[in-house]
């Protein structure tokens, strides 16, 4: 695609260049904000501005236009989001920096008389680890459809550097902020500070890539520049000398660009697509595909079996309200255009929701079920029309719906106290950490410490892609590292301080064949989590294999010793148990936090469960449903018992969830009726 660069002259910001070049993608302008005329700099949260003297020369170096603006907004909303999440209110905030970000590029796009650039597509950014920063560019970027280009997102700091430094990118300190570095630090480049830098991050934390404000620089030459940048004067500047750090900045007043001899090669180095241990997923899965001697008959099934059980109903906790089942009113009516079922359907969540005292923009994570994924775009713009910023996690299957229900979803919602109660991570640019949230859906949504991580499958992130030729051991590998990174992330953006327990997996397949192919891949891994396999017809994009997690950090508010309330991190207690009779087999698993908190758990029933065997697991499990908000049962439409668990646990005032599968599986066997998943609080 066609993009414009944000440019702040310094090495990021350049060095993305060569990754959107190296992924196919065209420079075609370059867009800066600059402070105010008389000012070398000022405090932003959001730009780079010292250096701004030099910025023309950069991109006269690229030989590209450049747009300019002046800053004139500060940072008024400085929360972990930007915007509302309340549809059709995200628009931007009256005087804040983000939004002289959203007027320079709509002066390069959408220009009141004349189109500059009609044909750009992306923004190239070279956030790093600034999440502050990545909201309101991706939020600019969104209201102006344009698709954010962050190939330095996540990346490891220390391979970072390195690689710019081979690249042939010289750039230079143009400012010091930080531990360990002085004035004499400034006009160093970037091979010359690399081992300060380094034992700097050993000795005191500090960011190899200045991430935390250590330091400033600027690009002198880039394989992509045409001219180099000679500075031929410059004067530093001390804007405070103390003992524990300088700061300090160099202030440019004469440049010149010099012509090159010959054109540098453009060839950054990509980071592979595997870290080992998912790589070792992938191996396992090839491993187990090339030994498998013959294919396995499925279980019975019959997909016209499959029964409406319940209408729509909601359960409260504390802060947290489930709905389930939502699905549109069969009584009576006509089949209604995809589009306007999908309203009814919201419509019903939104009564529902509004009987708890909450909005839709309170949902935390919602799984939406539909007939054929032929019928997803329709659906998913409307959906998109339900959310603005920070939209709840989100998993979509195509599932073997009832006769005339194409549309049926549930939701987990909370109502936060606070804002900081409840964060999203929502990365919509293209990278080579995990896949673009484009669409609207969060990759997490941490509430409460539970944290909810929307489906993943195997797609590339460079380019949102499934690997080609299509490979069920890639798509594996892919989708257990994309929950991995996702994870890191949100331990990145909260501060650290957790661990993160996963309590629930559940692997949507769409092939019988595939599935212990699957699992092998999953030994390797060697993951601890109650885990669920369930079979679909087809999966978004064609994937192979979808994967969706639940978690909880562990982090929980205790009274100490001292009668004081302090953080812990705690370790969940894993129970595991089966019974079996006549044929008749119930196996359980259940991860629980200290006095049955934060609860998930699987059971998978196989037969019919005679009343004695009932009493008995309720015997062995006698807790199993305190505290239970949300019930999910899978089941095999096929299957035609006298024991039915949806009538069982309605008993006890579940709301449940019913969602027809092709087969029901776990570690232990394939042939499951049923299986049911509790989330409790």
């Amino acid at each position: 695609m066609k993009y414009v660069a944000l440019l702040s002259g310094g090495k990021d910001s350049c060095y993305n260049l060569l990754h959107c070049r190296k992924n196919g993608h065209e420079l075609v302008a370059a867009a800066s904000l600059r402070p105010e005329a008389g000012k070398d700099e000022i405090d932003s949260y959001m730009y780079q501005t010292v250096g701004q003297d030099a910025i023309e020369f950069v991109a006269e170096a690229l030989d590209v236009p450049l747009y300019r603006r002046t800053i004139s907004g500060a940072a008024v909303d400085m929360s972990s989001e930007y915007g509302s999440r309340t549809a059709g209110q995200d628009s931007g905030l009256r005087g804040d920096e983000t939004e002289d970000l959203f007027e320079l590029l709509s002066t390069v796009k959408l220009p009141p008389m004349q189109s500059a650039h009609p044909e750009i597509q992306g923004v190239s950014v070279g956030a790093i680890l600034s999440n502050y920063q990545r909201v309101r560019v991706e939020h600019v970027c969104r209201r102006l459809s344009l698709t954010p280009l962050c190939y330095l997102w996540q990346r490891d700091q220390r391979e970072l550097l390195a690689e710019m430094i081979d690249a042939g990118l010289e750039a230079i300190l143009i400012k010091v902020a930080g531990v360990g570095l002085t004035t004499k630090h400034l006009g160093k480049t970037l091979g010359q500070m690399y081992p300060t830098l380094l034992k700097l991050n050993d000795l005191y934390g500090a960011h190899v890539c200045g991430e935390g404000g250590e330091y400033e620089t600027l690009t002198l030459d880039s394989p992509m520049f045409k001219r180099r940048i000679v500075l031929k004067e410059v004067e530093p500047v001390i804007h405070s000398d103390n003992d524990f750090a300088t700061v300090a900045y160099l202030r440019i007043k004469y440049v010149v660009l010099e012509e090159k001899e010959e054109p540098s090669s453009i060839d950054p180095a990509v980071p592979p697509v595997y870290e080992a241990e998912y790589d070792e997923v992938r191996l396992a899965v090839e491993h187990s595909l090339k030994s498998s001697e013959s294919s396995i008959p499925a279980p019975e099934y019959a997909p016209g079996d499959a029964v409406l059980y319940f209408a729509p109903s909601s359960k409260a906790i504390g802060p947290w309200v489930a709905i389930t089942d939502v699905h549109r009113n069969l009584s009576g009516t006509s089949p209604p255009s995809i589009e306007d079922e999908v309203h009814e359907c919201f419509g019903v969540l939104r009564d529902r929701l509004k009987g708890h005292s909450l909005e839709i923009s309170h949902c935390a994570n919602i799984n939406i079920f539909i007939s054929s994924m032929d019928l997803f775009g329709r659906i998913n713009a409307v959906y998109s029309t339900y959310f603005g910023s920070s939209p709840p996690a989100r998993a979509c299957v195509a599932i073997d719906l009832p006769d005339g229900i194409r549309v049926k979803l549930d939701c987990i919602a909370f109502t936060e106290a606070k804002s900081t109660d409840r964060q999203a991570l929502h990365v919509q640019g293209l990278s080579y950490w995990a896949p673009a949230n484009i669409g609207p859906y969060s990759q997490a949504i941490t509430a409460h410490q539970r944290v909810f991580i929307s489906g993943q499958i195997g797609l590339l992130p460079r380019n949102l892609a499934l690997p080609s030729p299509q490979s069920l051991s890639a798509e594996t590998a892919l989708a257990c590292q994309h929950v991995h990174r996702i994870v890191a992330a949100l331990k990145n953006n909260s501060g650290g301080g957790w661990q993160g327990h996963a309590q629930l997996a559940l692997y949507w397949v769409q092939s019988w064949q595939d599935l212990p192919h699957i699992k092998a891949g999953l030994r390797a891994l060697n993951e601890k989590v109650r885990t669920i396999f369930l079979g679909v017809p087809t999966l978004p994009k064609g994937a192979l294999v979808e994967k969706h997690v639940v978690l909880h950090t562990g982090r929980f508010l205790v009274v100490n010793e001292d009668e004081e309330e302090e953080v812990r991190s705690l370790e969940p207690a894993v129970e595991e148990g089966s019974i079996t009779d006549d044929g008749t087999a119930i196996h359980w698993s259940i991860s629980s936090f200290p006095s049955n908190a934060a609860t998930c758990s699987v059971i998978c029933i196989k037969g019919d469960v005679s009343e004695q065997l009932e009493a008995e697991f309720h015997k062995q499990v006698p807790n199993l449903l305190d505290n239970a908000l949300s019930v999910r049962v899978f089941y095999r439409p096929s299957v035609t018992l006298s024991y039915d668990p949806h009538t069982l646990l309605k008993s006890y005032g579940m709301s449940i969830t019913s969602v027809p599968c092709r087969f029901v599986s776990n570690f232990a066997r394939d042939d499951w009726n049923y299986a049911i998943c509790i989330i409790g609080v």
